[in-house]
């Protein structure tokens, strides 16, 4: 007696991937979610911003009102034309684009070579010296205010831009920034540019330091964000109003009975526009400069 077998029903085309994205939701799905989630986490850090230019533009009676109007009646624009009236916005521009630039070379060409030192060269108590460097970091800037005040007053060097600029020119940061780097390096390259008769200094110029790019990169980002918007240090060393950065002189809008915030706003936003274009220009290679560096060793 003969038996029938029957074939198994096999599934529909595409049946198990509709099925699958039934389940999980699918690939298109998720991207939509995290798309979703994204978009709002950016529009929660883009919002100051945003409220920051719509207050430039508004009256102060629109800021102060409760709650607050969200766009202005009427675009006031002339709100950035009195900040040029209540401060002398362009000596103090000048001033926060010298010390800024001189901070950042100093802090780039001291930091490197005290971190190739630390990394490449053995000399005594090494390890002690940059263990002591280090412990600065541990110690706030408020506590040695009075003793930098007091050096920089016997030079002669209030009210100028090197009294600002020489006490913040090198930083326990920026050392071990660079040092983290050279660290990294293979010690082959030493020893080829060794046998090529380069001597320390040449192997750091020659070799290391343009290897070391992408951690100059993210060194002169950091140094010039604390540069541009350090307040403390400035407002101790300078009393005169064109001699003092932007930092120094938009903090000098907050009045004592009444502060216009619409100009505040706007002067903040003049000042912040340099530095904003400069992280946009440069921000892959902050990026690439803290992986590289900052996270090895």
């Amino acid at each position: 007696m003969s038996e029938t077998h029957t074939a198994p029903a096999l599934p529909a085309p595409g049946a198990g991937q509709k099925a699958r994205k039934v389940r999980g939701g699918g690939r298109g799905g998720s991207n939509w979610w995290a798309h979703i989630v994204l978009s709002i986490g950016g529009f929660i850090m883009v919002f100051p911003f945003l409220w920051q230019i719509v207050m430039s533009l508004s009256s102060t009676a629109e800021v102060t009102s409760v709650p607050p109007a969200l766009w202005p009646e009427e675009l006031r624009f002339e709100n950035y034309v009195e900040v040029f009236r209540q401060v002398p916005f362009m000596s103090q521009f000048w001033v926060s684009v010298q010390v800024t630039v001189l901070t950042v070379l100093g802090q780039i060409v001291l930091c490197s070579l005290a971190g190739y030192a630390f990394a490449r060269m053995r000399f005594v108590a090494s390890a002690t010296i940059f263990a002591v460097m280090l412990s600065i970091l541990m110690i706030p800037n408020q506590a040695y205010l009075i003793p930098q005040y007091q050096i920089v007053q016997n030079l002669g060097w209030l009210d100028t831009v090197q009294g600002i600029v020489i006490p913040t020119i090198f930083s326990a940061f920026g050392t071990f920034l660079m040092r983290q780097f050279f660290v990294s390096m293979p010690a082959e390259l030493e020893e080829a540019a060794r046998l090529d008769g380069a001597n320390s200094f040449q192997i750091f110029w020659r070799v290391m330091l343009p290897l070391a790019k992408p951690s100059i990169s993210a060194l002169a980002i950091i140094t010039t964000l604390a540069a541009w918007n350090n307040l403390l240090w400035p407002l101790v060393v300078t009393s005169r109003a064109e001699d003092r950065p932007l930092s120094v002189g938009i903090a000098s809008l907050n009045g004592q009975y009444v502060i216009d915030y619409p100009v505040m706003m706007a002067a903040s936003l003049m000042a912040m526009a340099p530095i904003l274009i400069l992280f946009i220009v440069m921000q892959r290679r902050v990026i690439e400069g803290l992986a590289h560096s900052g996270l090895k060793g």
